[in-house]
């Protein structure tokens, strides 16, 4: 008998090349453009525009994809932080997209091509020093009062290595642990085993929301292990700025922004998101209101 859990992963892994094909038309207020890397390499970045907010620089939100993806992905984030009045930048990781994905699954085969690339130290490390490229740039440009960095699968991997977590492929740090944002939103984190050890997480100190659901497949483990790293968080006892939503019959897909059920998540994303960035922002992460097809804990 097949194992479901392998037939749900071939899924999100067919939906998720599909998905890096669909290039966006540009909407009014986007940029391209590819800014220099401290290895000589360029950085693609896809920019926009914050729609509202005060005169003066605004935030910053930087955005990194998951493996397989690009800078056009995650519009449904971008365009919601650019709403909310963040300047927002989608990283472009050529290291980790879909050449690379599509270079390791045929060496590899479907579920092994993924993980490989996932624990490729020189693919995360380009991500790193991607990150790094993209702060030069918009700081060159504007000096942000408040910066966030939001990443999903491995984009999630990404933000959680900024921040300080531990690993086990060999970063050091720097280009790992550089920790520059103010605040750090992880969807659909990996657990230990791949990236990171066990109690990986417990050295993060700064305000950081992780969004997972109850369908989203992990590499190593079911759904449950994508909620290890908040569990393994040390809290934030003065302002509760830890928190994790787990959204109900959410798949890992949904959170960038496709398969079916998306239009249900995304709302759920972005406003759990905004309610987030705002509390850090004024020093009272108290929680909103209970959602219905959520539920939302803060430490």
């Amino acid at each position: 008998m097949r194992d479901s859990r392998l037939d749900s992963f071939g899924l999100v892994v067919r939906l998720l090349v599909a998905t890096a094909l669909l290039i966006p038309l540009p909407l009014l207020g986007q940029k391209r453009v590819a800014v220099p890397r401290a290895d000589g390499h360029t950085t693609p970045l896809l920019m926009y525009d914050a729609v509202t907010g005060s005169a003066g620089c605004a935030p910053l939100a930087i955005i990194s994809h998951g493996a397989g993806g690009s800078e056009d992905g995650y519009r449904y984030l971008a365009t919601a932080m650019s709403e909310n009045g963040f300047t927002t930048v989608v990283m472009g990781h050529r290291e980790s997209g879909l050449q690379a994905l599509r270079r390791d699954m045929r060496t590899y085969g479907l579920k092994a091509g993924v993980r490989a690339l996932v624990a490729d130290p020189q693919a995360e490390q380009a991500r790193l020093l991607d990150v790094s490229a993209a702060l030069k740039w918009a700081d060159a440009h504007c000096q942000a009062p408040f910066r966030v960095l939001l990443g999903h699968s491995m984009g999630s991997e990404t933000v959680m290595l900024e921040a300080g977590a531990r690993n086990i492929i060999g970063l050091s740090s720097p280009p790992a642990g550089e920790n520059r944002f103010d605040a750090y939103v992880a969807l659909s984190p990996e657990g230990p085993g791949i990236v990171f050890p066990e109690h990986a997480w417990h050295g993060i100190q700064k305000p950081l929301l992780v969004l997972t659901g109850t369908r989203d497949q992990a590499l190593n483990g079911g759904p449950e292990t994508r909620q290890i790293p908040w569990r393994d968080l040390p809290g934030d006892t003065a302002h509760k700025c830890q928190w994790m939503g787990v959204i109900n019959g959410a798949t890992h897909m949904n959170f960038a922004g496709t398969g079916l059920g998306a239009n249900r998540v995304e709302p759920l994303v972005t406003e759990t998101m905004a309610s987030f960035l705002s509390g850090v922002r004024t020093g009272t992460c108290t929680l909103p209101n209970r959602r219905a097809g959520m539920t939302l804990n803060a430490k």
